[in-house]
């Protein structure tokens, strides 16, 4: 293995066994923003840390536990499922993983994973296809090329984007404002919880690839003050942790937060531009037993 890939691999290695003991904290599953906000707050990582970005604009720390997470999948500790929840797997229950047995981990499936080429040359590395949804994908497969895509959009373009997908999700009356100037505010809409309560939501779309900051959140909370029961910010980019916990504060109006990766995985499930396709994956391993 090449030192950049020894270099690579350390920088996510040191999340296995946090990983774990996060999901065993959450009683055994967690979303992925539930697990990422435990282990930061487990190994009291700073908001530097946490909000640094990689040049793709994609937060590294959530793409370094995203990786951690691929690995502890194939070693059988989490479950595979891609629905948005991720899952101890009974054997991951029971284990715990000091940093020398997580890098054991590591180099062992580097190992595997070398082999494998060696077996089928044309085969892609396939560790490109199966990092977990809701944290952070490769650079290079269909999840960035989404985000660039959206970024491509014209601002009204994004706009109706936007509202298309609030209706997907069960909003009704969605309505843009578009650029009237209204305090930031992009539009509004009506969420029916069921056939006697409903509450008004306000929305705004920001088309980013840096971090939409606190005073962000705070100055759409400002213009929706009185006016709804709720907010939404919509964006490509992604929210720096203070912007997180303004979102969430105590005691004001809740605001929804919907980054890049939420935004295509909403995409995914309500399949709107984005078309499932099936395949399959050898394993290796598997008829590996029949050779002996």
């Amino acid at each position: 293995m090449t030192r950049k890939k020894k270099e690579e691999g350390s920088q996510f290695v040191r999340y296995f066994g946090p990983l774990l003991d996060a999901l065993r904290g959450l009683g055994g599953s967690g979303t992925p923003d539930e697990v990422v906000e435990r282990i930061a707050h487990d190994l009291g990582l700073s908001d530097e840390i946490q909000n640094e970005l990689l040049p793709s604009g994609e937060a590294r720390y959530r793409n370094q536990v995203a990786w951690a997470r691929f690995y502890l999948v194939r070693e059988g500790l989490l479950d595979s499922s891609k629905r948005g929840v991720w899952s101890l797997t009974e054997r991951g229950r029971g284990t715990n993983l000091s940093p020398e047995q997580a890098r054991e981990v590591f180099l062992k499936w580097v190992r595997i994973f070398q082999e494998q080429r060696k077996t089928k040359a044309q085969t892609p590395e396939p560790v490109a296809e199966q990092v977990a949804e809701g944290t952070g994908a490769t650079p290079n497969d269909y999840r960035g090329e989404v985000i660039d895509l959206l970024l491509r959009l014209p601002p009204s373009g994004f706009e109706r984007l936007s509202q298309r997908l609030l209706r997907e999700a069960g909003f009704t009356q969605v309505v843009v404002t578009g650029s009237s100037g209204d305090g930031g505010i992009d539009g509004y809409g009506t969420l029916q919880i069921n056939p006697l309560v409903s509450f008004k939501v306000l929305f705004q779309c920001k088309r980013y690839t840096k971090s939409v900051s606190p005073s962000h959140v705070r100055d759409f909370r400002g213009a929706m003050a009185g006016r709804a029961d709720k907010g939404i910010i919509i964006t490509t980019g992604t929210f720096t942790t203070e912007a997180r916990r303004e979102a969430s504060r105590d005691g004001v109006p809740p605001i929804e937060l919907i980054d890049g990766e939420k935004l295509v995985d909403m995409l995914e499930h309500l399949e709107l531009g984005l078309k499932p396709v099936t395949t399959y994956e050898i394993d290796e391993t598997f008829f590996g037993e029949f050779k002996g």
